[in-house]
């Protein structure tokens, strides 16, 4: 978008107060965005920032400002990110414009340079570093924290309200966040709790993005130039309806649903790849690949197909032999050759790097992907197809949020190539256009804290600032933020029915008596034969109790009353009302504090257990705080109960499986017998003591042991192929090595965590860091 004079004179004179922004800005090709520049100059004033901006507007940019704010003046920087795919690819991306000894890389099982200026690492890596006063801290003066909304995640969102609650007030913060309704108010929480913090939205898309629904093999907009739902698309929808007897709303025949393959050619025609269709199943993405490869389809020219190649060569040259035909890499290879490839979390880790770097460089053209696929990986593409617009979330399938919907075909139009993006939905019988409507018409969507204390953070948080302290900075959670804004409202409710209560009290007022109190006898009684027709108890008790009451009635003084009717329903409404507001105060005092008293009732299970004495941390606690984890307490109770001492490298591998590992299926365990099941069978019994306290404080429980991986951690430790661990198995590829992995992270944490298991720690870890697991130490 050009300027005007005017505009470009104003933008000049803008730019001379911040020559930095300035300096920056001319490294450029292109002219920064107005909220780029907006974000510069915050940082350049010593300000914090918050960008909530859409997928692909350039929000990274803010963070490189903060990159060469620190290149050009001292201290250092951390580019934090939410997994280690994105630090991988952020690192190459610094590395290659400042250089291998300026650019750090941390991400828990991968260390180069760490006491660089510049330091990519996980969310995680930097929390433990606050935890532990890290000397690696010294001189920071930015943080970036891209993803930022991650802190939404159920699982793992707590470690970026850790950071931002804990990390020093000397620091600045740069929070990169999507597009998001409540921005204002989470910059007003990093307002609270870092100091003076600028909020910059845009809800801009830098590629204008278009809706579309595949009818049929009719591609069709779904709103037309009044931005109302097209009528065309309206009017077919009615049609297909009315091919069955009965009511146009119910479910249609519809047109013949085009196969995916056939979807894939049809956007080749239209021009409309490369193309990522989402499928919310890892199976439906590998048998779209599948459907493609059978149906011949041949998306490249003979000089990509070379390219890609030389591509598969250099990522996979350090797999066995004897492997390639476990992790399909024929039927893999010839895919990607063809153009198409699969992208889901069940894909070994140099797979996935493999189809994200053809996909950048426009050698794959269609991709078959789960919803991981949205959470930061750099893979634009021209159009995003969605396949549903429901998904299964464990439980049962539930529909697709609007937040989940703008990430997904966030991913549509790429900057600098496409003047466009477009999102293309497959009409189905369970969709109807006005649902898809107003989900595409839905550009943001709130984030929600899933902030909540755990025993590792308590025992931290305690050892770092004493009981109290610890327990005044959880209240500064933005989960206690959110509750207390929320309390504000109930607050509010309650004054309102607290003023109609008392004036419908006021109006029941009557000479012969109080009129309340006769109310609530008549209530009773009701309830008493609304519980003795239900025959809750037996039926001669509730009916003396009725009797009792109707007495006590008759002998009130308001029964006599000539307008006993009309006072007693006014009477009535007010104790409604009274009972509404009883239970608004449930919901206060439910919100108050919430964080603090979650806290209170784990510093009981952490002083029960012996990790806490009189407020100090003991030997124990000291230890928990080097375990950080799900299972963090049921780890360091089994250590304490020497679970592990006397088991060989290889069953501690398998026993400690049980801790990380959570089944996909609910088929029985194959556990190996021996050592294994006598430590098995003791974690047990010791998750068993730990849920007891935890229901007794009603505390959300601790995820419960699971040995599902047991079996296969143990073939890896003893040496078995990984054709061997996987045949039979219904683990994917993927799975297992992302499974290993864990086992491994935390086999580091307990070999700090205790001493005394570290010579069985680093046997173990010799056994099954090795072949497919090493190599995936730089990928995944």
């Amino acid at each position: 978008m050009s300027l005007s004079p005017s505009e470009s004179y104003a933008r000049v004179k803008l730019l001379a107060k911040f020559p930095r922004t300035k300096k920056f800005s001319e490294e450029f090709p292109f002219e920064l965005d107005e909220f780029q520049l907006d974000a510069c100059h915050a940082l350049e004033s010593g300000k914090g920032v918050l960008v909530a901006a859409p997928t692909g507007a350039g929000k990274t940019i803010v963070g490189e400002f903060a990159v060469y704010l620190v290149m050009d003046a001292g201290g250092k920087c951390f580019y934090t990110t939410p997994i280690k795919a994105l630090s991988n690819q952020k690192f190459s991306e610094l590395t290659e414009k400042y250089g291998e000894a300026k650019v750090g890389l941390l991400t828990g099982d991968t260390s180069i340079n760490p006491e660089a200026q510049i330091v990519v690492m996980t969310t995680e890596v930097l929390r433990n570093m606050i935890y532990s006063n890290s000397t690696t801290i010294r001189d920071l003066k930015y943080v970036v924290m891209d993803e930022v909304h991650y802190l939404a995640d159920k699982f793992r969102g707590a470690v970026w309200e850790e950071i931002l609650i804990h990390l020093s007030d000397a620091v600045q913060v740069i929070s990169l966040s999507a597009t998001v309704s409540n921005a204002e108010e989470f910059g007003e929480w990093l307002q609270t709790v870092r100091g003076d913090t600028e909020v910059i939205v845009s809800e801009v898309r830098p590629v204008p993005l278009y809706q579309h629904v595949l009818f049929g093999s009719r591609l069709l907009d779904l709103f037309g130039e009044d931005h109302k739902l097209n009528p065309e698309l309206t009017r077919l929808e009615r049609e297909s309806y009315r091919q069955i007897r009965g009511s146009w709303r119910e479910k249609p025949k519809g047109p013949r649903t085009l196969t995916r393959s056939e979807i894939v050619e049809k956007l080749e025609r239209e021009n409309l790849l490369p193309a990522i269709t989402f499928i919310f199943s890892r199976n439906n993405c590998d048998a779209a690949v599948r459907q493609c490869l059978a149906a011949g389809i041949r998306l490249t020219t003979t000089q990509e197909r070379s390219d890609i190649r030389a591509v598969i060569a250099k990522n996979v040259k350090n797999l066995a032999e004897e492997d390639l035909v476990v992790l399909g890499y024929y039927e893999w290879a010839d895919a990607l050759e063809r153009g198409i490839a699969a992208h889901h979390a069940g894909l070994l880790p140099a797979f996935k790097v493999t189809v994200e770097d053809l996909f950048q460089r426009g050698l794959v053209k269609a991709v078959f992907a789960t919803e991981t696929l949205a959470l930061g990986i750099n893979m634009p593409a021209r159009t995003v197809v969605l396949e549903k617009l429901s998904k299964w979330n464990g439980e049962g399938h539930v529909a697709i949020s609007p937040g989940e919907y703008t990430q997904l075909t966030g991913r549509a139009g790429r900057r600098g190539i496409d003047i466009e993006g477009n999102a293309v939905i497959l009409w189905s019988n369970e969709l109807d256009s006005i649902s898809v409507g107003g989900l595409a018409s839905t550009r943001t969507y709130p984030l929600k804290s899933s902030f909540k204390p755990t025993y590792n953070m308590s025992i931290n948080l305690i050892s770092q600032f004493g009981s109290e302290k610890a327990r005044t900075s959880l209240e500064s959670s933005l989960a206690q933020f959110q509750a207390d804004k929320a309390v504000v409202g109930l607050a509010k409710q309650i004054r309102k029915n607290e003023i109609a209560r008392d004036s419908l009290f006021a109006e029941a007022e009557c000479d012969q008596g109080d009129f309340i109190e006769y109310s609530r006898i008549r209530g009773q009684i009701k309830r008493l034969e609304t519980e003795n027709r239900k025959n809750r108890r037996k039926k001669v008790e509730l009916e003396e109790e009725i009797q009792d009451l109707r007495r006590s009635l008759k002998k009130h003084s308001c029964h006599s009353c000539p307008v006993r009717e009309q006072h007693s329903r006014i009477a009535e409404r007010g104790l409604r009302l009274q009972r509404e507001i009883d239970g608004l105060e449930e919901r206060i005092n439910s919100r108050t504090n919430v964080i603090a008293k979650r806290f209170d009732r784990i510093k009981i299970v952490l002083d029960k257990f012996g990790y806490i004495e009189h407020d100090q941390i003991t030997k124990p606690g000291k230890m928990l705080a080097k375990i950080y984890g799900e299972t963090d307490l049921l780890i360091a109770e089994s250590i304490r109960a020497d679970l592990f001492s006397n088991l060989s490298p290889t069953d501690l591998v398998a026993v400690i499986s049980s801790c990380i590992y959570e089944s996909r299926n609910d088929e029985a365990a194959k556990i190996p017998r021996g050592e294994i099941q006598v430590a098995l069978s003791g974690i047990s019994k010791i998750y068993a003591r730990i849920h007891t306290a935890e229901s007794d404080l009603n505390l959300e429980p601790m995820r419960a042991p699971d040995f599902g991986f047991c079996w296969a951690a143990h073939k890896w430790a003893s040496g078995s192929s990984l054709t061997s661990v996987l045949k039979g198995s219904d683990l994917t590829v993927g799975d297992f090595v992302r499974s290993m992995k864990q086992i491994i992270d935390l086999l580091r944490q307990l070999r700090i965590a205790a001493p005394q298991l570290q010579l069985n720690i680093e046997q173990a870890l010799k056994k099954i860091d090795r072949g497919v697991i090493t190599y995936a130490g730089a990928t995944i």
